[in-house]
């Protein structure tokens, strides 16, 4: 088990994740980084049992996965079975699936999710939602995120995304207090500017209130903080690193 509590989300080096050989070379660059941690996401086809050994094998530690809606729902047992041979207990969607992106969607979407949420807490994991900044459009008076954890039960937990909060106009750290007791996990992304653009930046290395941001993780029952970078401006690898470092500085471990 890591000691740490930071774990990274191999989405941000996805294109180094192409092929079983792709995959152990990028887990072992991640460990040498000096993760502890991983979270799976938009890896190329691997055998569960060759990617638990490849973790265990490197010291690495499963915090999550990212799992498409559809498989988590539809074949559950399977989905299940491989969360417990990574000793993996998080498992989260990237987004709200398209077809529920409408009006009427997000109450339905929170009910059925809600469902599985329950049914796969009774088979000893938790599912989280990672949001976008798409979930803060107004829909009537609320907005897209509101909607999912006011109408959802607390089996069907927060991945909040601090980039995608900020860019969606919102305040991070309130909105992570404001999933108190179902916010285990949290995408760690900064936000810089050129310009008038927007830009991803590792963390501590733009303009988000980390202190703020991490008061609030620890006021809630984060469990991880997954540094993810979708868009670098430099070698992936190195804004792992350079994240990863100005989290140490600001006392995680």
């Amino acid at each position: 088990m890591s000691q740490s509590q930071i774990a990274a989300q191999l989405y941000t080096v996805r294109e180094f994740t192409k092929t079983p050989e792709d995959i152990k070379e990028t887990l072992k660059k991640v460990r040498d980084v000096g993760y502890e941690a991983v979270q799976l996401s938009a890896l190329g086809p691997i055998e569960t049992e060759e990617l638990a050994s490849a973790c265990r094998d490197l010291g690495l530690t499963v915090a999550a996965t990212h799992t498409g809606f559809d498989r988590i729902r539809d074949e559950m047992d399977d989905v299940v079975a491989e969360h417990k041979a990574l000793g993996c207990d998080y498992v989260a969607i990237g987004g709200i699936p398209k077809d529920y992106r409408n009006p009427d969607g997000w109450s339905a979407f929170a009910k059925e999710a809600t469902e599985v949420a329950k049914k796969l807490k009774g088979k000893g994991l938790v599912f989280g939602y990672h949001n976008h900044s798409f979930e803060l459009e107004r829909v009537g008076d609320r907005t897209g995120l509101e909607i999912l954890y006011s109408e959802s039960g607390p089996e069907f937990t927060a991945e909040i995304d601090t980039y995608w909060v900020q860019h969606g106009g919102g305040d991070p750290a309130a909105w992570i207090k404001r999933v108190t007791g179902r916010s285990f996990l949290v995408h760690f992304k900064d936000m810089t500017m050129r310009g008038s653009e927007q830009l991803m930046a590792e963390v501590g290395e733009g303009n988000l209130n980390w202190p703020s941001i991490i008061e609030a993780c620890k006021s809630a029952g984060v469990v991880w903080y997954i540094v993810e970078q979708d868009t670098c401006q430099r070698d992936p690898f190195e804004s792992l690193a350079i994240s990863l470092k100005n989290l140490k500085k600001m006392g995680l471990q």
